[in-house]
């Protein structure tokens, strides 16, 4: 696929990868880039300067922190507050399924007990018992359950935050974390206002700044100030653990999918830049995948994003039936799982093309200036538009017979 060329050509090629590289992350909020600003700006720099291969390896460098950074995030509050069920809904894992975090289950003395992601490695949830268990200072707490581990804190709470939990918060601030107040069982009551004011006038009436309280049931996570809440702690975290946090949520909005699409993107278009600049679309072969090699990742990176958006099987199982629709109707409505297959009405070769006419056209990124990356960097953006969709259909689907 690769081309030779003179020098000036060279110059004008890097050229125009600085400045799509650039139009491509202008283009990103800041609380949604997957890297440090700082990495990005040293990219342009080392792109505009011609340095290819320096900025090569900081893509590395930038992309190793996504895939090793590791997320710690302690949930805590008193007995009935409901950590479990929180960490349950944030994991995507239903009370009765294997490895739920047990619901109802008594506050042993100051044992933190971990819960691992089901789908993303980096990401655990602690679950710690509620300060007033052991009705200790803060700083003994914090000293405990091993504070410096934690990214950030969620402090729960059923009826009203507790002193002890109020100075808790400040003795995490004043170590430099973040803790965010949650106010859970929200179904419970009658008003959101009536709720909300509860809150407050617990911090006014002990002299303190009111924090955002952010009002939840972790029954119905569409309800309420939970994507609030979501969008607080992914603006909050540090870039580098974005991309994880955000591709570890559960698959219950079009908002959700859009958001995941967006990150597996530029994750995508990093890799396609580290792996070197190409010329123009290449005209022979640019199909052939009779390279074993080749076609045994593509299904890999398929099979990933189906797992991602909850396209696989044992994630059809479950929608299927929490939704009580048929899984061989589910599988129907869905194009991801037949990608690979060129015996559909128009072969992958020829879908591939009309995505890089589509892909060329509309987006503001490298392929604006007509530069253009490996087959099989098109080949995952094609497969992760048509998971992004699938995962939109079944939601449409499932919502509708509820």
């Amino acid at each position: 696929m690769g081309q030779s060329f003179s020098s000036t050509s060279e110059n004008e090629d890097r050229g125009d990868l600085e400045s799509s590289f650039t139009a491509y992350f202008n283009n990103i909020e800041i609380e949604n880039k997957i890297i440090p600003p700082e990495i990005i700006r040293s990219i342009k720099r080392s792109l505009k300067k011609g340095h290819v291969q320096q900025a090569h390896y900081r893509i590395i460098g930038g992309l190793g922190h996504i895939n090793y950074a590791p997320i710690n995030i302690a949930v805590t509050g008193e007995s009935g507050a409901g950590k479990s069920s929180f960490i349950n809904a944030l994991r995507g894992v239903g009370p009765e399924e294997e490895g739920a975090t047990q619901v109802g289950i008594a506050e042993t003395a100051m044992r933190r007990t971990p819960y691992k992601h089901p789908k993303i490695e980096t990401l655990t949830f602690w679950e710690l018992p509620g300060i007033g268990t052991m009705n200790i200072p803060p700083k003994y707490y914090l000293e405990k359950v091993k504070f410096q581990e934690y990214d950030f804190f969620v402090i729960l709470s059923a009826t009203r935050f507790k002193l002890l939990e109020l100075d808790l918060a400040q003795a995490i601030r004043l170590k430099g974390k973040n803790c965010y107040f949650v106010r859970t069982k929200v179904d419970r009551e009658k008003t959101l206002q009536l709720i909300r004011s509860y809150c407050v006038n617990t911090f006014i009436q002990n002299n303190m700044d009111v924090p955002q309280i952010f009002l939840i049931s972790n029954h119905d996570l569409l309800d309420y100030n939970f994507p609030v809440l979501i969008d607080t702690l992914i603006k909050d975290l540090p870039a580098q653990k974005r991309h994880n946090f955000i591709l570890s949520l559960p698959n219950n909005t079009e908002a959700v999918v859009d958001r995941k699409h967006k990150s597996m993107q530029q994750f995508i278009l990093l890799k396609a830049c580290q792996a070197g600049i190409l010329a123009t679309v290449p005209t022979v072969d640019i199909l052939s995948l009779s390279d074993v090699d080749e076609l045994e990742e593509l299904k890999v990176k398929l099979n990933h994003y189906q797992v991602l958006f909850g396209l696989d099987d044992e994630s059809l199982e479950v929608m299927a039936k929490d939704s009580q629709v048929p899984v061989e109707q589910l599988k129907k409505i869905i194009k991801s799982p037949y990608l690979l297959e060129t015996k559909k009405e128009e072969t992958l070769g020829e879908m591939f093309l009309k995505y890089v006419e589509k892909f060329a056209s509309a987006n503001g990124g490298p392929l604006a200036t007509g530069l253009y990356f490996e087959k099989t960097f098109y080949l995952k953006l094609y497969f992760l538009d048509t998971v992004t969709e699938d995962a939109k259909v079944l939601l449409r689907e499932t919502y509708s017979k509820n």
